[in-house]
């Protein structure tokens, strides 16, 4: 197992990160925000208008600390990292099985399904605890057909078709799990969103993605070239893979959780002369805190029945991945929340 290092979020604009013997400072001007001893972390992610001194960059590539830039609106656009480690027979299998689109669709179908399980699970626990709604219940059905439909599809296509059709029925319930004062959820909007809860189901997805990066990256994977999301320059394909099956059991309630509890008000957002919603900065703090106490609650993973911290947990599932791709185990086993 791999321990749960600390990230350090950057948030304050025009902030400049530089080495100094072997900490890491913030300073803002000629303010100087905080030290922070560099072993200490394991990654780095900066929000904004955030600039890092070469040194310090090359100082974290060469001790594997992570160093990761985003929008203000926490959309990813950069990572920094150091030579690649890992086996390098272990990514020839994966680019095979890349480049292989049966194989592909075998991985693609688990992930999927848990995802579909998953969004399943988070709806049935809203009925079990606020009790039972005519379209929750019809949700709930859709998603078992659409769970039984994906576990005999044959072709990516298909594969994809059939998670669209699970997203849209997920989604169009999602506003009956909202119990916070002044938010509202029309519909899943992505670039850029266009309100509260889709800046922040926006922002959360990118942290959760970034930590299957730093997990695949861990065991030798190359996160860059999935199953499921084909490649595109920049874009972390199997990062993106794994992710689906943290989006309902770990981001949207996650979300839901910051929402209902009043952890955030409307005030929290801020609305662009484009139409772009994003979170005040001193909001996205707030956040980031919420999120980094999420991390460290335990729970036991359904697979392994050991007790890990959230943050851990796309660790867990690179692990078994790694283990299925070099014939370890006969089938990848994906994460289903219970």
């Amino acid at each position: 197992m791999k321990k749960l290092l600390n990230t350090l979020y950057i948030t304050r604009q025009e902030s400049y990160l530089h080495k100094e013997r072997e900490t890491i400072v913030i300073k803002n001007g000629h303010e100087k925000l905080g030290q922070f001893p560099a072993l200490s972390l394991g990654g780095i992610l900066c929000f904004g208008r955030v600039s890092v001194s070469p040194f310090l960059m090359g100082y974290c590539a060469e001790n594997g600390i992570g160093i990761a830039f985003y929008t203000e609106y926490g959309r990813f656009l950069a990572r920094v990292q150091g030579r690649q480690t890992g086996n390098v027979l272990l990514r020839r299998t994966q680019y095979r099985w890349a480049d292989d689109t049966a194989r592909s669709a075998d991985v693609a179908k688990l992930m999927i399904a848990a995802k579909i399980s998953n969004s399943r699970s988070v709806l049935q626990r809203e009925i079990r605890n606020h009790g039972e709604k005519p379209c929750l219940k019809m949700a709930v059905n859709a998603l078992a057909s659409s769970l039984r439909r994906v576990r005999v599809s044959g072709s990516l296509d298909e594969i994809r078709g059939v998670e669209g059709d699970a997203a849209s029925n997920y989604f169009s319930v999602f506003n009956e799990l909202i119990r916070g004062s002044g938010f509202a959820f029309g519909g899943r909007v992505r670039r850029p969103p266009t309100d509260p809860v889709n800046a922040l189901l926006s922002f959360v997805y990118s942290l959760i993605t970034q930590e299957c990066v730093s997990a695949l990256l861990g065991v030798g994977l190359d996160p860059y070239v999935g199953f499921l999301h084909r490649d595109r320059p920049g874009r972390p394909s199997l990062a993106l893979d794994f992710l689906e099956e943290f989006r309902s059991s770990w981001a949207d309630r996650f979300v839901l959780t910051v929402i209902n509890r009043r952890q955030l008000q409307t005030n929290d957002f801020v609305v662009e002369s484009s139409g772009a919603v994003r979170l005040r900065d001193d909001a996205r703090k707030k956040v980031l805190t919420l999120y980094q106490e999420r991390k460290k609650v335990e729970l036991i993973h359904p697979y392994l029945q050991e007790q890990v911290p959230v943050g851990l947990l796309p660790h867990c599932q690179a692990l078994l991945l790694a283990r299925h791709m070099r014939g370890d185990t006969e089938h990848y086993t994906p994460y289903t929340m219970k």
